[in-house]
């Protein structure tokens, strides 16, 4: 009983890792009052755009360099869910678009273009294959493997809590007319944590095709399905950093509880939106119990008028 828990718990982790990039980048976007439901698209720009760069290095070198390979895969990733972060950035704050429409538009449109360009530029193939970046990815590094998404929560946590920048972007996501008034730059601000949110969630992106899906690009809706709970784990986490640490692997458990754990006549579907029916209950929970430190940022979803400050 005990070694299969430990099982199923090591099981979970690399789920949770994925969801983690995510919900730890929703989670500095939010903070500045942006809501990005565009989330598993942008984990979809960043999930291709490192393999498919990771895949071109490796099919036009002679001898391609594991470390290299994940280094382009990496910057790639970045800066093309950096890019899908800038989009939504210029449309919500310079155009002023709703948020939730445009979040949703660049899921669509994330899974879009990653989808056409894995089909109709690796070779016309659904299935293409990075090896080398896959073995240098999944490489067990002593006492640091595994624990890039936890160092990373805590220097988040440390970030917004601890530093000036921190402080002033909370201040922004609570209330931008009174950050403006104070001289913060609200609309640096917005869009530097937009794109670095973005970045961040494109990570978890790359994550998936390089780890769990051994290096194959493959059309299918997965990342979809971890980018939506992603977003569910911010919520879940109270906006929380270090609680998205325990948060993913709970969620990762719960989202392969199926193959644990079977009652006849319980479709597996029911089994998968378990995350979802958990977040709903903290909220209901949050809620009820009305203390502002668990609440979302005040402005979150509401686009600032300056003039009608």
């Amino acid at each position: 009983m005990h070694s299969s828990l430990i099982a199923w718990i090591m099981r979970a982790i690399p789920f949770g890792t994925i969801i983690m990039y995510g919900a730890l980048g929703e989670t500095v976007t939010e903070k500045s009052g942006n809501l990005n439901l565009g989330v598993p698209g942008i984990m979809y720009l960043g999930g291709f755009a490192g393999f498919a760069s990771a895949w071109a290095y490796e099919n036009s070198v002679a001898n391609p360099n594991g470390f290299v390979s994940i280094l382009i895969a990496l910057s790639c990733a970045i800066l093309a869910s950096m890019a899908g972060g800038l989009i939504y950035a210029f449309l919500t704050i310079s155009l002023r678009a709703n948020q939730n429409v445009t979040g949703l538009a660049l899921t669509t449109f994330g899974m879009g273009v990653a989808n056409f360009f894995g089909v109709f530029i690796l070779n016309g193939a659904s299935y293409s294959a990075a090896p080398i970046a896959n073995k240098a990815f999944s490489a067990k590094i002593p006492v640091l493997s595994g624990l890039g998404d936890i160092l990373l929560a805590v220097v988040l946590h440390w970030f917004l809590t601890r530093t000036r920048a921190g402080l002033n972007l909370r201040a922004v996501g609570e209330n931008p007319a009174t950050a403006d008034a104070a001289g913060i730059n609200v609309t640096l601000y917005k869009y530097l944590s937009t794109c670095i949110g973005a970045g961040i969630c494109g990570i978890g992106g790359l994550y998936y095709v390089l780890d769990y899906n051994q290096g194959i690009w493959a059309t299918t809706g997965q990342i979809e399905a971890l980018g939506w709970l992603a977003v569910a784990l911010v919520i879940f986490c109270l906006w929380r950093p270090l609680s998205a640490i325990w948060g993913s692997v709970l969620f990762g458990a719960l989202m392969i509880l199926y193959l644990r754990l079977t009652i006849p006549f319980i479709p597996t579907q029911l089994y998968k939106i378990l995350p979802y029916v958990v977040t709903l209950v903290v909220l209901i929970i949050v809620s009820l119990r009305k203390k502002r430190e668990d609440q979302p940022p005040t402005s979150l979803g509401l686009n600032y008028f300056r003039e009608d400050r």
